[in-house]
């Protein structure tokens, strides 16, 4: 990872080596904190977020799931991550990952969790295609994970919890020990839920699908994809997709702020489509990035820009 030159921490910008835990942190014993992921991009006009905003509420709606009250408000936060982006202005030559999390520090253990001070802080470093720059292009190979998607009968799968990627860490250690490059999950009920990090989409005789809501998290880059999908005239169907089903789908690809959008040429032994990136998944990309790179005067409100 490189390095960046500040993080923010509880309303003050401080050096990256001082952003430390305490080994009693809450959180780091107990699995209750929640998270984001949010993209900057290095454009024409500079640095941008991607869809700030949508980022920022679902971490605030994220920590209301989980119990825990967040003392920032939602443009605070916003606010910060400009902020920070602005420190570290001379750190970016690329694009640029944001994590903002939101935690339980140290002050009490037990699994009760409401004695502990809440935390807040926001990291930012330069990351590029994180399942590999070539994978935009060439697509992935994917395992079916024998880990099921964690069920919305015991666990908060709307929140983005810290706990809820223990399951997602297991299915994608699986997945490269055999060899594939990424894990999709399947719900309780067998249907296909999502990948360790990414949502999912197929598209069978020109139609793309993608499955519900009911045990996925809500996706903000799923969103957008289905918004360009509109602009391109396509067929959007979001209902519940069968393991077989994925095997003849004519392409399928992952979704996701990490892994933006990338092909999927591999499933389970089972080659999708022609085996690489298919027609309708470069239409939704090259659209896609024309957005992030604020090329696209249409969606220019989805940017927010760092002076």
């Amino acid at each position: 990872m490189k390095e960046s030159k500040y993080i923010w921490k509880n309303g003050k910008l401080i050096a990256w080596k001082d952003a430390t835990t305490h080994i009693l942190t809450h959180t780091l014993h107990y699995g209750n904190g929640v998270f984001e992921g949010t993209r900057a991009y290095m454009t024409k006009k500079g640095l941008a977020i991607f869809r700030l905003e949508e980022h920022t509420k679902r971490l605030i709606n994220s920590a209301k799931i989980v119990y825990i009250k967040c003392p920032y408000t939602k443009d605070e936060l916003k606010n910060a991550q400009i902020e920070l982006l602005k420190a570290n202005k001379e750190c970016y030559t690329t694009n640029v990952y944001l994590r903002p999390i939101i935690y339980l520090g140290y002050g009490a253990m037990g699994v009760y969790h409401l004695n502990s001070p809440v935390e807040v802080a926001i990291a930012s470093w330069e990351w590029g295609a994180y399942l590999g720059q070539e994978a935009l292009e060439k697509g992935i190979r994917v395992k079916i994970s024998s880990f099921t998607r964690n069920s919305v009968k015991c666990n908060m799968g709307k929140a983005k919890a810290v706990g809820n990627y223990l399951n997602s860490q297991l299915a994608k250690h699986e997945a490269v020990a055999c060899g594939f490059e990424e894990a999709l999950l399947l719900d309780d009920n067998g249907f296909v839920a999502e990948g360790s990090g990414e949502c999912f989409f197929i598209v069978r005789d020109g139609v793309l699908i993608t499955p519900p809501h009911d045990n996925t998290l809500e996706s903000i880059t799923q969103d957008t994809v289905m918004h360009i999908a509109k602009e391109l005239g396509l067929k959007v169907e979001v209902r519940r997709i069968t393991r077989d089903e994925v095997y003849i789908a004519d392409e399928a690809f992952f979704t996701g702020t990490a892994a933006e959008i990338t092909p999927i040429c591999e499933v389970d032994f089972r080659i999708i489509g022609e085996g690489k990136r298919g027609e309708i998944t470069k239409k939704l990309q090259d659209y896609f990035f024309t957005i992030v790179m604020g090329e696209n005067e249409k969606y220019k409100h989805f940017l927010t820009y760092i002076d």
